[in-house]
């Protein structure tokens, strides 16, 4: 799933983590498990399970986790972890302690991280996902998927800059494929499934052919988006 320098990470973590009071559980999710992780690149999204909601002291003794892990391993930055406790997973809006971009805030388990979880998770600790979180109904994915096609990337359509840059042009049409999948059938499918239904929508094979390149590559070829465009 990993290679070493992610797995001694993911190692250091879950020893960091486990004699924290009342853990249930560690997943991976995301691109990692998918088969669509570039080393180095792609972000290491898991979540912890807890028996229960963290005080704020246990708040406080999860940062020192988290920063903990940057000695001695880079690829710490990249480590994203939602820290759920066991008894909150029946709703889909509360906000869980959540560390991501090397600081704390609090975010939803979204209905797409929760499909994720159950159909490609993979278990660093713990019992399996199906034991603990409840499966996402059709409705639940379609309305998260819509809500976030028309808060995030509708309105990204009024910024014509940003589509000159190539990175949103590969991640924009990968978003929408995966979009479209879900909400026409139910299905969640990783970035690389993606690419099979880009062709399918009658996108240019070059474009096809460059963002599988930028999928299991890790490189964004500065082909659409103009001699400036690359990684932001």
């Amino acid at each position: 799933m990993a290679d070493d320098a992610t797995r001694r990470l993911l190692d250091r973590f879950v020893g960091l983590l486990r004699p924290m009071p009342s853990p249930v559980a560690v997943w991976a999710h995301g691109s990692l498990p998918a088969g669509d992780c570039r080393p180095g690149r792609s972000d290491l999204d898991l979540t912890a399970v807890a028996e229960h909601r963290c005080a704020p002291a246990q708040e406080e003794q999860l940062v020192r986790v988290h920063e903990a892990l940057a000695t001695g391993l880079p690829l710490a930055s990249r480590l994203h972890c939602s820290h759920v406790a066991a008894d909150e997973w029946d709703d889909l809006t509360v906000r869980h302690l959540t560390w991501a971009r090397e600081e704390l805030m609090h975010r939803p388990v979204t209905a797409v991280t929760r499909c994720e979880l159950h159909r490609f998770g993979t278990v660093l600790y713990g019992p399996p996902p199906d034991r603990l979180v409840p499966r996402v109904t059709d409705r639940q994915l379609a309305g998260f998927v819509a809500e976030d096609l028309r808060t995030c990337w509708r309105p990204a359509l009024d910024h014509p800059e940003r589509w000159r840059q190539d990175i949103w042009v590969d991640l924009g049409m990968l978003r929408l494929t995966r979009a479209a999948t879900a909400l026409g059938s139910g299905r969640l499918i990783t970035k690389s499934e993606a690419l099979d239904v880009l062709a399918g929508l009658a996108a240019p094979a070059d474009v096809v052919h460059d963002s599988g390149g930028a999928v299991t590559a890790g490189w964004l070829p500065p082909r659409r988006g103009g001699p400036t465009a690359g990684p932001t």
